[in-house]
């Protein structure tokens, strides 16, 4: 029991410490995201009937939203997208400007941003199936929903013939085994590192976002 009450007054102060540190410091934190963003895309594989490759993007993307917060989770996901969008080579498979896949970039941002917002607001910390939860409807309707918008547009562009079965097999349905996989992860780590709101002395954590 001490050692659990220790832990938790662990957590509460590093979110405290993460709350007042400086512009520049946050702002290193997200290029840090950004940074292991871009490493864990060159984790991929390609399916034979999509353009979409299988990375392990998804997972950065959701811790980057619990451990930073709304906006500087955000930010990191706008980091890594708009600098591959200006050359950097760290998309999938060395890749840079838009593809494809930018659709999902932009889910990215949402997806970060809203798992970081919440996570800052909550009265009480994580359970697992509330952040499990929240994860896997970030990944359905902020990343697959922009990521097929724009899969179905690029297609079309390239004059191929697209409708929404053939966009939700290409952009969708491979991926979900693997994002409930990397989901379960993200949860657990989320889960551990998200002190409850209130410290073992009764002090609530800082109400001013990160």
């Amino acid at each position: 029991m001490e050692l659990s009450a220790r832990f938790e007054s662990f957590k509460y102060d590093l979110f405290q410490r993460r709350t007042a540190l400086s512009i520049p410091a946050k702002l290193s934190l997200a290029l840090g995201f950004a940074v292991l963003t871009g490493l864990l895309a060159q984790i991929k594989f390609y399916l034979p009937f999509t353009p979409v490759p299988v990375t392990m993007q998804t997972f950065a993307v959701l811790l980057a939203g619990v451990t930073l917060g709304r906006w500087w989770g955000g930010a990191s996901m706008a980091l890594y997208a708009g600098l591959g969008i200006a050359g950097i080579p760290w998309f999938a498979n060395g890749g840079s400007g838009f593809g494809a896949t930018f659709g999902y970039l932009f889910g990215f941002i949402l997806a970060a941003t809203l798992i970081g917002y919440l996570t800052d607001r909550v009265s009480q910390g994580f359970s697992f199936s509330r952040i499990f939860g929240l994860m896997a409807v970030a990944c359905l309707f902020l990343i697959y929903v922009p990521g097929c918008l724009w899969l179905g547009s690029w297609l079309g562009l390239s004059g191929r013939e697209v409708n929404l079965s053939s966009i939700i097999s290409m952009g969708v349905l491979p991926f979900i085994a693997g994002d409930i996989i990397k989901i379960f992860i993200a949860a657990l780590i989320g889960m551990v590192i998200t002190p409850k709101r209130n410290a073992p002395d009764g002090t609530s954590l800082p109400s001013r976002p990160f």
